[in-house]
């Protein structure tokens, strides 16, 4: 059964890298052929997939949906063209503008909100989006890791390490993973200078939009809001983000319908929702989920156990890159949900601090998806707007970019996490 898993798993990736027209057909089919073969039980399938992941990016995409309408977006874009002396800078603000955004709210939510934004730059100069959209992508996914509603993994951790906010930014009288994120995130940005240095076209003022519903955007504030408060909330339901989002969505159509009377308001609403995304990652769940009952991913883990011994650095160097080896084509969700209670093992065992592995495991997981255009639910989401806007990215165009980014920021946070906790 690990055999038959194992393979499924690598066709799956190889498809999925192969024909990216068809993820989520893939994606689905692969999981259907799990459940068939029954490697993942019938009545296992609805708990394997992550609802609050999926309710988060339903609900962000019809309130951002709501924002683009509001001219928002286009507002921003003229009000970076009119700053940014070049192409160069503008993609460089617009990945610090993702990274900002990012740390205090879901990266795909991030990427639905900035993409747009470059897209609209990109369409005024009539140049390609998708270096900055690819850039605006790795950017969210380093500085999802910074705070506790930054990223699913993050919230997963928070709830293992029973960790709050505030733990993010100072833990246990030593300096949080927050800053060690930051650091990394200046190291990668001059790694983005440097990939983008060509890029010297010159960016000139083409007016402000002006925007008459700022709603939206009081939505989409809001639900950043609701994500911090939640965060401190004990026991709360696994889907609480999830509701969070879809509730500011409702309220957004439901304002909009107050407001135009137009029966057809819900149905159109529902209909700017990425279905392709939403069953791309169900169906992946699904998948990482069967070779987690396989046991596929367990044996992993005790591979790292073995192969250390004693050795601290080396279990935390396994753990660490081991993860950002692994989340570069497993979904870091389910990765990172099966090595929180074996990295509490591993730590009890050796009698070490847990916090230096658990923010090996943060940093590894949450930066590893960055490397292949599968690796992250916002790289996904990322292609899956410049695809609609006719541009479709291969996996080396994305790497080209993508790789040297997460070194640089994996190496940086690698360092410090080991001087800091060790």
């Amino acid at each position: 059964m690990k055999t038959t898993a194992i393979v499924l798993f690598a066709l799956t990736y190889i498809l999925l890298l192969a024909i990216p027209k068809r993820r989520a057909l893939i994606a689905l089919s692969s999981a259907t052929i799990f459940v068939i073969l029954g490697i993942l039980p019938v009545t296992k399938v609805f708990s394997t997939v992550d609802w609050n992941v999926i309710l988060m990016i339903a609900g962000t995409m019809g309130v951002v949906s709501l924002f683009i309408e509001s001219k928002m977006p286009t507002l921003l874009a003229d009000l970076i063209i009119e700053r940014m002396p070049d192409v160069k800078w503008a993609i460089i603000s617009l990945a610090l503008f993702a990274g900002i955004i990012s740390a205090f709210v879901d990266n795909v939510a991030t990427v639905l909100m900035v993409a747009p934004i470059a897209v609209t730059i990109a369409k005024k100069l009539k140049i390609s989006p998708v270096p900055s959209v690819i850039a605006i992508a790795i950017s969210s996914n380093l500085q999802g890791a910074a705070t506790l509603v930054g990223d699913t993994t993050s919230i997963m951790l928070g709830g293992a390490a029973n960790m709050n906010f505030l733990d993010f930014f100072f833990y246990k009288g030593k300096i949080g993973i927050f800053w060690v994120v930051e650091v990394g995130a200046l190291i990668s940005t001059l790694v983005l200078l440097w990939l983008f240095r060509k890029e010297k076209e010159p960016i000139s003022s083409v007016g402000r939009t002006k925007v008459e519903d700022y709603i939206p955007t009081v939505l989409l504030v809001g639900i950043v809001a609701l994500l911090i408060c939640a965060s401190f909330i004990e026991k709360k339901p696994g889907t609480t983000n999830g509701i969070i989002c879809i509730t500011m969505f409702a309220i957004g159509l439901i304002r909009r319908f107050i407001k135009t009377k137009d029966k057809t308001t819900f149905i159109t609403g529902l209909k700017v929702i990425d279905y392709d995304t939403i069953l791309l990652l169900a169906g992946l769940f699904i998948v990482i989920g069967g070779l987690t009952e396989a046991g596929v991913i367990e044996d992993i883990s005790n591979i790292f156990v073995n192969a250390s011994g004693n050795n601290v650095f080396l279990i935390y160097t396994l753990i660490v890159w081991a993860s950002v080896l692994f989340s570069a084509f497993i979904d870091n969700i389910p990765y990172v949900a099966t090595m929180l209670p074996v990295v509490a093992s591993i730590s009890n065992t050796m009698g070490i601090e847990p916090s230096l592995l658990y923010f090996g495991l943060l940093i590894g997981a949450t930066l590893g998806g960055n490397i292949t255009p599968i690796g992250a639910s916002a790289n996904i989401t990322g292609l899956g707007i410049l695809r609609k806007e006719g541009y479709e990215v291969s996996a080396p165009e994305f790497m080209k970019i993508s790789v040297p980014f997460t070194l640089s920021a994996v190496v940086t946070g690698y360092l410090l996490i080991w001087f800091i906790w060790r």
